[in-house]
């Protein structure tokens, strides 16, 4: 007998089987006990994570017919009945599974709804199933949906994807969606034991550990890796020859990395990477198991009552690690070795990359590279000074330095100064703060001399300007047009406001009867001006005479062309124009406002402000 994969030799042949998926087996089977069954099932989710299976159990509790051949539907399909075994071993008449792939036109999709009209030869119901349904044509799709969205009752739908974002939204309508979570690694490592435990292989659990994080989350993916690693290692699951199958990089490797990042020691780690590169082991590996490292490191950081993982020899020395490093230079650490990723693909070299993005690291971190801090130095701010004790001698004090356009601190008792101003005023060091230390010193201490520091011209306060004048006038926007107000123009906007209000003239009616302005009128013609002559149109004129009559003013209508100097849409510009400027104004006369652009520099932004 030929060799059965463990992929398929150990997938699961009921509900209790199923790991990693509760919810899914939850709800699938309260509907089947309670034969509250949906006629239509969309399965989402990467690969390995059990779409097939789960479609190939549900078939089974349909069709059940239990040990004895009188079952029913039921969440816990016996296994040993003939359709239980039919349906597992791909024979079973009435279960038909259809590879989208492959088979993604209309023509394919409408041989397989021919077989709807017949009902089931075998079991209690059809099932279709689907896979990879995202590729199938529009065309394909749209030939499915009457028959997905009542199907007969004895025919279920199961669809599966790993794309459930190119699925038309009408077919997801007519579904009922479950989406079946990655593995966790735990998850993973756990089925892996067991599996093992009955192929009666020896294996490390550091060897099931790693092949667990390598399935990314695919239970497929961890069963074939864990194949090809019995293959690799001669029937035994060991760690070195996992982890060399795998490229992986040796924990220690990455542990004595993050040591010498703790202490900025360059030198061991270019020594490090080198021997990377003569084992042949992958950068991208390295920079995933520091990532994975530097997590449990934080977390013990955060939460240091966290138990620790007898399992993991490496716990103790994680744990050590995250004691003597520092919260923040750990989350530095993690974020650059997870961006850093990314960078192994633009270098010439993988390993170059590697290098210097751990020297990166070194550059980066918080503080200085070496034990010795390095002074800090500024071009432009001088030291301060730290004034001695009042009670003990000083020497002679040196000439303070001067820092333009601040003001020295100066003390009026026993030192003329002169400060040469053009205002009047209090003095400026009546404001200073009798709490300052220096300025106590220099007050309290009266043998100390200060002597004569160089005289300083202080900037002289300005003349009112245009500018910074607290009342100034603000010149009125001035445009093209000039509003001469009439009393003809009175009634007219009066009366387009109140046709607008009513809604008895829209679009180009509407902009006819602002546009336009009353000339003269009497009681069975009025005539108007218009600029334009675009909008003197037939239609418009006809309509803005009906609405003038449903208010009363059955009236011909004359116009010529001119300049308007009164219409409703003049006015209107012109009082939004003057609301503007009175804003801009009140804005602009604002001691505060003038105070931030004397003093400061600043400016109004133009268009920034806005009447109310």
């Amino acid at each position: 007998m030929s060799y059965l994969v463990l992929a398929r030799k150990y997938r699961p042949r009921n509900f209790t089987e199923l790991v990693g998926q509760e919810h899914v087996v939850q709800a699938l089977s309260n509907a089947l006990v309670q034969q509250r069954l949906h006629h239509a099932y969309l399965f989402t989710g990467t690969r390995g994570v059990g779409k097939t299976t789960v479609s190939r159990i549900l078939a089974k509790s349909l069709n059940c017919q239990g040990a004895d051949g009188q079952g029913g539907i039921t969440a816990e399909p016996c296994g040993v009945c003939q359709a239980c075994r039919d349906i597992d071993s791909g024979r079973f008449v009435d279960y038909t599974e259809l590879d989208a792939a492959s088979n993604r036109g209309v023509d394919e999709v409408q041989s397989l709804l021919e077989q709807a009209v017949y009902k089931p030869v075998q079991g209690r119901f059809k099932v279709f199933m689907i896979d990879e349904v995202h590729m199938l044509t529009n065309t394909a799709f749209n030939a499915m949906l009457k028959t997905l969205e009542e199907p007969p009752e004895y025919l279920k739908f199961v669809l599966a994807t790993t794309d459930p974002q190119k699925v038309p939204v009408t077919v997801l309508s007519r579904c009922l969606q479950f989406n079946l979570r990655p593995m966790a690694p735990e998850t993973v490592f756990e089925h892996l034991t067991r599996v093992l435990a009955q192929e009666n292989l020896p294996a490390e659990p550091l060897a099931l550990r790693m092949l667990a994080r390598a399935a990314r989350g695919s239970m497929r993916d961890a069963l074939s890796l864990t194949d090809q690693a019995i293959a690799f290692g001669n029937g035994q699951l060991q760690e070195v020859t996992v982890r060399q199958m795998l490229g992986s990089v040796d924990r220690g490797h990455v542990l004595r990395l993050i040591d010498a990042l703790d202490r900025s020691d360059g030198a061991e780690i270019v020594s490090l990477i080198d021997a990377l590169r003569r084992y042949g082991l992958s950068a991208a590996s390295a920079l995933e198991d520091m990532s994975l490292v530097l997590q449990r490191m934080a977390v013990i950081q955060a939460v240091p009552n966290t138990v620790e993982d007898e399992s993991d020899p490496d716990s103790a020395q994680i744990t050590r690690l995250a004691k003597g490093m520092a919260a923040d230079e750990t989350q530095l650490l993690y974020s650059l070795c997870l961006h850093g990723r990314g960078e192994l693909g633009l270098a010439p070299d993988e390993y170059v990359a590697l290098t210097m993005i751990l020297l990166r690291l070194l550059a980066f971190k918080p503080g200085a590279m070496t034990h010795t801090p390095a002074e800090k130095k500024s071009p432009r701010t001088p030291p301060l000074l730290t004034p001695e004790p009042p009670d003990e001698p000083h020497p002679a004090p040196a000439v303070l330095p001067v820092i333009a356009p601040v003001l020295p601190r100066l003390v009026a008792s026993q030192t003329s100064v002169q400060i040469e101003t053009a205002s009047e005023g209090p003095p400026p060091w009546d404001d200073l703060d009798e709490e300052d230390p220096y300025v106590a010193q220099l007050s309290d201490d009266s043998e100390t001399q200060i002597p004569p520091f160089q005289v300083l011209k202080v900037r002289e306060s300005s003349e009112p300007t245009e500018r910074t004048s607290h009342r100034r006038e603000t010149a009125k926007p001035q445009d093209g047009a000039e509003l001469i107000l009439t009393p003809e123009g009175d009634f007219w906007s009066a009366l387009v406001r109140d046709m607008v209000d009513r809604e008895l003239i829209k679009a180009l009616v509407r902009e006819l009867a602002l546009q336009s302005q009353l000339i003269a009128r009497n009681s069975d013609r009025w005539h108007l001006k218009l600029e334009r002559e675009s909008l003197n149109q037939v239609t418009s004129r006809e309509r803005l005479k009906a609405a003038l009559a449903t208010l009363g003013h059955a009236v011909e209508l004359d116009f010529e062309f001119g300049k308007v100097t009164d219409s409703p849409l003049l006015r209107h510009t012109v009082a939004l124009k003057e609301k503007q400027w009175a804003a801009q104004t009140l804005i602009e006369n604002d001691p505060m406002v003038q105070d931030l652009v004397r003093d400061f520099g600043a400016k109004i932004v133009p268009g920034s402000v806005k009447p109310i």
